[in-house]
């Protein structure tokens, strides 16, 4: 049987192992566009801060392992652009723009996301660059390194604006962002999103909302970026208002798609043809909070579903629950969490919802080094189901935050969530965990 793969990173790459490792006799290609595969793209920030280091260190297995150690026909440089599926056909050219066509019996999609590059004059300018791909790194550390940057303007307030933020920073670069709305972290609360607000001004950061992008020119000192009611000088523009999923080719072939044009798939990744499924950052998932279909593209939903393709391909068919939306992100001395819905987002699913807000500490009473944590809450009125969690705090935020996670998972509610035998020792935590401090307070609010 013939298992062809388009996209050779997280989901992509994921499958193919998996399947070749299920059924070492299952012949299994793969088609990425880039020279790249298998990379961890969440590092490249934390990377870009560290002169010392190089861009390749991220790669996390070579193509050439896939190809002599697990047999997988893995082919670099080749661009899929046209399917179909009552051929079971996929075509496309090669880096040189050699055709090529690959026929199929099972097809998985996994052609992951792009970053968002508005239609403006001036994004094509050195110096502007996007951070999606290994490659995109790699330019952003070769013109730092070949440059000199003083300023740099962030366009975006999301998770890799925030975290290209602290590593431009840290490499001694004055760095504003600006954003288009009012919002810095809109799905925290207002106190807790000021609170982040104001520890990232103190870093020297200028923050401006209501600032949508016009245009950018090449000046003799450098970059003019205008904004709707303000212009900024920068040596360099990093664009970050999020991503995009890859999905014309699977629109152009008649697949259904969802409402932010990912490809929609079952429980099990199967698209809406027979014999192909779709993972990764191009595909939906079902959220287990609300049951309904959202896109939320994230690095462990596309290892996990990339396994669960593999083994349906096997014949050992496998359908994933969904996704809380877990995430986390570090920005400068703060860890920022969430996983789940927030009040607003609950409510548009149909709940009854209510919130508390806390601020605790991070350690027992009288433990040196102790610091604020503000924990936000959300439950159910009419069931006391847990809805989500969010978290901001110096310590003990990133690893507390998959405690509620799990609870989302097993659909637990408040009051089962505050019998939750969690761990505790004075240097790490009050004898209340904050997430159940939390989780009390808002009982009161839902009985």
């Amino acid at each position: 049987m013939k298992f062809l793969v388009i996209g050779g990173d997280a989901a992509g790459m994921s499958a193919a192992s998996r399947a070749k490792r299920n059924n070492p006799n299952l012949e299994v290609t793969v088609l990425e566009k880039t020279m790249d595969v298998s990379y961890s793209a969440c590092g490249m920030p934390y990377n870009i801060a560290d002169t010392s280091m190089d861009m390749d260190v991220l790669v996390v297995r070579k193509a050439q392992v896939f190809r002599q150690k697990q047999g997988i026909d893995l082919l670099t440089g080749h661009k899929a652009l046209h399917l179909d599926p009552q051929k079971k056909e996929v075509q496309g050219q090669d880096i040189q723009g050699t055709p090529f066509s690959f026929l199929y019996d099972t097809l998985l999609i996994a052609t992951g996301a792009s970053p968002i590059i508005p239609d403006l004059p001036g994004m094509d300018l050195p110096g502007v660059l996007p951070l999606k791909s290994l490659e995109d790194g790699r330019k952003i550390k070769s013109y730092l390194a070949e440059n000199t940057v003083k300023k740099a303007l962030i366009v975006g307030m999301g998770y890799i604006g925030l975290e290209m933020c602290e590593a431009l920073v840290e490499r001694g670069v004055e760095v504003s962002m600006i954003r288009r709305s009012n919002d810095f972290i809109p799905w925290l609360d207002k106190d807790i999103c000021d609170y982040v607000r104001q520890e990232t001004v103190n870093k020297g950061v200028g923050l401006y909302f209501n600032q949508g992008l016009k245009k950018i020119e090449k000046k003799s000192m450098g970059l003019c970026i205008e904004t709707d009611s303000m212009s900024f000088d920068a040596d360099l523009v990093i664009l970050a208002l999020g991503v995009v999923p890859n999905s014309d080719m699977a629109e152009k072939a008649g697949l259904e798609l969802g409402r932010n044009k990912e490809i929609s798939v079952s429980r099990a990744l199967e698209s809406s043809h027979d014999h192909i499924y779709a993972a990764g950052d191009c595909a939906d998932a079902f959220h287990v909070v609300t049951g309904q279909k959202t896109w939320i593209p994230l690095a462990l939903r596309a290892n996990r579903a990339g396994w669960a393709v593999a083994d349906s391909v096997c014949g050992n068919r496998v359908e994933l629950p969904g996704i809380a939306g877990t995430a986390v992100f570090k920005l400068f001395d703060l860890q920022v969490a969430r996983t789940g819905l927030t009040v607003q987002e609950a409510v548009r699913s149909g709940f009854d919802a209510e919130q508390e807000v806390i601020k605790t500490r991070s350690r027992a009473h009288g433990q040196p080094g102790s610091t604020d944590i503000w924990v936000q809450i959300v439950g159910d009125k009419k069931t006391n189901r847990l809805l989500g969690l969010f978290m901001v705090g110096k310590e003990g935020v990133a690893h507390r935050i998959n405690a509620p996670a799990v609870a989302l998972s097993a659909r637990m509610t408040v009051l089962d969530y505050i019998q939750s035998d969690l761990a505790y020792a004075p240097p790490f935590g009050p004898v209340w965990d904050p997430t159940l401090t939390a989780a009390i307070q808002l009982s009161k609010k839902l009985t």
